[in-house]
């Protein structure tokens, strides 16, 4: 089982806990947990990526064993230790001001 930590707002619309649960058939990537994701808590879509494009939302980033996996493409692999559920995939909004 996959662990992911949702931010506050987005825990509040999907009506969960800080920490949600998927199961992913083969590899996983953030490409395969958001479209879990998405299908298991469908008023999430369109919140975390764009509808159309399936582009991150500016202000969010996603993290994986203490490192930034925003950038990276979505087809990537994630670490062997997000895979086998021994650490969570964070997604964090960001915060901007001036």
């Amino acid at each position: 089982m996959i662990r992911v930590v949702l931010p506050p707002h987005l825990r509040t619309l999907a009506q969960v806990g800080s920490e949600v649960t998927l199961a992913i058939e083969g590899i996983v990537t953030i490409g395969s947990l958001l479209d879990e994701l998405e299908s298991r808590y469908p008023m999430l879509r369109g919140t975390i990526r764009d509808h159309v494009t399936r582009k991150r939302r500016p202000f969010l980033r996603y993290f994986a064993c203490n490192e930034d996996v925003s950038l990276e493409p979505t087809d990537a692999p994630l670490p062997d230790a997000v895979a086998t559920g021994q650490e969570p995939v964070f997604i964090v909004g960001a915060i901007a001001g001036g």
